[in-house]
């Protein structure tokens, strides 16, 4: 049999990844000597990094990039920085997370800005190990704009290519030409918006309003708000600071969900695009919609630790409605605690997601305009057989095959869902695991697959993903993988038609 995929450019280019991973990895090495700590474990990782980058580097010095080549490096990308970020963790060798499983799982939870986490004892562990953790998040919130804007569109994974509708990347090619441009003017928005969220913070803390968001714990924040990520180094998460802190968080995770070439624009003075974009209408009313009902439910509804403080109720109900339809994944409180309504509502926020072109992650807003656009088409027709009506997204015409690639994304990310409480279910009911039921089960399967982070009672906010069993949480990993890279890719290299035909 003839392998019809050129492997080796893929591997090739993942090697070349995997080789400059050692830059970043440096920053925390620097921690660690600064510290007093053992730099060992960024030390190998980035020998590790180092070694294997340029070991895959050598295969081929032919890499030109077809479709099926893009899905398998795509792939391979995201699970070997997984692997190689699981390094530090258990060289280090100390907590829940220096265990080989819960160290991938820390990783890759990272990288897929899932914020899900194994970690049990926060303050055992060095500064320098908590920056790696914050820094891979942020990472991966970069790695899925590039990827996202620069190759799904292209691939058609899902209806993204949507993203190259008016106001998306299509008006960047024009002003970007080539793809490294393009990743450029990214990188800059990103890391200008990471550096004016470590000012804010620290600013805040120099003024005397938030006295533990030291200058660690801004730059820490700073790399997982913007890469709507949610990991903290605080056990507590952004619940452990004052509510000045939880107000000026919220502006950064929506800034980090909103599409960066919308960003773009605004920065060089033209507000005329974003108001333009119904995905960008449709992102900000439902958090002012799902906001209004949690806030809503929570004044009429007893809930602990609110105490029937207006300001109190406002700021949680917002702050988690926010995180979740961001799937940041940070918690101002143990809304955990909140009465079944409010909680039902938190459930159904973690299916929204940002718009597509930023770091967010679940099924996004821009395949929601278009479900419901194709619904409401669908009942004229009903009623006028005979009319035919486009579904148009702003001033383009969205073909049937991108409606239909929207459809099936979504129907195929529910079925996974479902499939994942199934399984949830069962393994616990298997190893025994207890204060775990049926809601439980759906909230932490939609929480993984959808790279939220927390979820409910045994995933709760303030509690962690250790509790589940070793089986769950090694299909927890895969799962956190196929979800962050939009499914298609992995299922495709599956199928014996993509290697042979």
């Amino acid at each position: 049999m003839r392998i019809r995929v050129e492997w080796r450019a893929s591997c090739s280019l993942t090697g070349t990844v995997l080789k400059w991973l050692a830059v970043p990895l440096t920053a925390p090495l620097l921690l660690a000597i600064l510290d007093g700590d053992d730099p060992l474990p960024f030390l190998v990782a980035i020998a590790v990094t180092i070694a294997v980058g340029l070991a895959l580097e050598q295969i081929t010095d032919e890499r030109e990039l077809g479709q099926r080549e893009s899905f398998l490096v795509v792939a391979l990308i995201w699970f070997s920085i997984g692997f190689v970020g699981a390094i530090p963790f258990v060289v280090a060798g100390v907590g829940s997370i220096a265990h080989p499983i819960n160290a991938l799982f820390e990783s890759v939870s990272g990288l897929t800005t899932t914020g899900a986490t194994v970690m049990e004892d926060f303050s055992a562990h060095s500064r320098a190990i908590m920056l790696w953790r914050q820094l891979i998040q942020w990472l991966g919130g970069l790695g899925i704009l590039i990827v996202a804007i620069g190759l799904l569109s292209h691939l058609m994974v899902g209806g993204a290519q949507l993203m190259e509708t008016e106001t998306q990347t299509r008006n960047v090619t024009k002003l970007r030409p080539h793809i490294s441009e393009t990743a450029r003017l990214i990188w800059g928005l990103y890391v200008g918006l990471t550096v004016l969220a470590i000012c804010v913070f620290y600013g805040l803390h120099v003024a005397g309003v938030a006295e533990n968001m030291d200058l660690f714990n801004a730059v820490s924040h700073a790399l997982t708000s913007v890469a709507t990520a949610g990991f903290s180094p605080e056990p507590d998460s952004v619940g452990a600071f004052s509510p000045v802190v939880q107000w000026s968080v919220m502006p950064f995770m929506i800034l980090g969900s909103t599409n960066f070439v919308l960003l773009y624009y605004i920065t060089q003075g033209d507000f005329e695009r974003p108001l333009q974009s119904e995905e960008l209408r449709f992102y900000l009313g439902t958090i002012v919609v799902f906001g209004t009902i949690v806030v809503a439910i929570l004044l009429l509804d007893s809930n602990p630790g609110l105490d029937g403080d207006l300001e109190a109720t406002v700021r949680h109900g917002l702050f988690n409605v926010v995180s979740l339809i961001t799937t940041t994944g940070y918690a101002s409180t143990d809304f955990d605690t909140w009465t079944v309504g409010a909680k039902h509502m938190l459930f159904l926020c973690m299916f929204l997601g940002g718009m597509a072109g930023s770091t967010t992650c679940s099924i996004k807003s821009l395949r929601w305009v278009i479900v419901l656009k194709a619904f409401r088409r669908n009942l004229f027709t009903v009623v006028h057989p005979e009319a035919v009506r486009p579904l148009r997204l702003g001033d383009s015409v969205v073909d049937e095959e991108t409606v239909n690639d929207v459809f099936s994304y979504v129907l195929l990310a529910l079925v996974i869902f479902f499939l994942l409480t199934i399984f949830l279910v069962v393994d616990a009911t298997r190893a025994g695991t207890g204060n775990f039921n049926e809601f439980a089960a759906l909230g932490a399967a939609a929480s993984i697959f959808l790279n939220i982070g927390p979820a409910f009672e045994l995933a709760g906010p303030m509690d962690n993903y250790a509790g589940f069993p070793t089986s769950s949480r090694a299909v927890m990993i895969v799962m956190m993988w196929i979800g962050r890279i939009e499914i298609i890719p992995v299922l495709v290299l599956l199928t014996p038609a993509y290697w042979r035909s």
